[in-house]
């Protein structure tokens, strides 16, 4: 089991920036892929940002590519997104994911989820 708990979300205006932490618990933290999938309110869930259980490889939705960074601490048990330029759109429920896989941007690739954090971007 992975225990996975998402922080840094909020409230900020349109071109502002956010960065989100997921932490992980439980099995070895660098035998996973990481992801960020987000939900926006009525809409399905997502793919945005996916990186490699060692970092090497990132991918990125085409909606984000450009203006968020997926990255992670090994020693830390963290994945992290850093968003800029936000825009309105980017406003939903964002999501890490664990995958003892490949990265992905399939959902049903990954086997543990995170409860969320909230990002609401203000125009």
């Amino acid at each position: 089991q992975v225990q996975l708990v998402e922080s840094g979300g909020g409230l900020v205006q349109a071109g502002g920036s956010l960065r989100l932490s997921c932490a992980a618990s439980g099995r070895t933290f660098s035998n996973y892929a990481m992801a960020w999938f987000r939900q926006a309110p009525g809409k399905k869930r997502e793919f945005a940002a996916t990186i490699s259980w060692r970092g090497g490889s990132t991918y990125y939705a085409d909606s984000v590519k450009g203006r968020f960074t997926i990255s992670r601490d090994n020693a830390k048990n963290t994945v992290y997104l850093q968003m800029t330029s936000l825009k309105p759109e980017d406003t939903a429920v964002y999501y890490c994911a664990a995958s003892p896989l490949v990265a992905s941007v399939t959902a049903g690739e990954y086997a543990y989820w995170g409860q969320g954090t909230q990002v609401t971007v203000s125009s």
